[in-house]
């Protein structure tokens, strides 16, 4: 018996962990009326361009307010001009697109997902990405 109350906290403690993790400075509902716009560093007409190009593409996934999120924003700009006609970049702030969490099934934030040319994710990151790491994911899919 005393096993089974143990493991219940256990479940019990990961759970609140996970759930803490998930809200825990990337969700607050004050900045709902902020200007978010500017988190998006590719714009729709860009990726519509891009997916017509059939070039390879980064999504990133996150919500403003994360940390984690916001150091990765600089990061996703240097590298949406030094990858310009390369590849893509797009960031979808989760808190303007809730339902994209859904779509790319979305545990953690920040979420990074590579994809080829031809659409197919090739690749995913859960957490903080560096502009290092990243250069490196491209290159290893044939993108310099």
């Amino acid at each position: 018996m005393k096993l089974k109350q143990k493991e219940l906290k256990i479940r019990l403690l990961i759970a609140v962990g996970v759930v803490f993790l998930l809200t825990a400075g990337c969700s607050n509902q004050a900045e709902k009326g902020s200007n978010r716009g500017a988190t998006d560093v590719t714009s729709q007409s860009e990726a519509s361009a891009g997916q017509t190009a059939k070039l390879p593409m980064l999504v990133d996934l996150g919500k403003g307010t994360c940390i984690p999120c916001k150091k990765m924003k600089p990061i996703l700009e240097e590298l949406t001009l030094e990858y310009k006609g390369r590849a893509l970049v797009k960031v979808i702030d989760l808190r303007d697109e809730p339902q994209a969490a859904n779509q790319y099934k979305i545990r953690l934030i920040p979420t990074q997902i590579f994809y080829d040319a031809n659409g197919t994710e090739v690749h995913r990151h859960e957490g903080f990405m560096d502009k290092q790491s990243i250069k490196a994911k491209f290159a290893e899919m044939g993108v310099y």
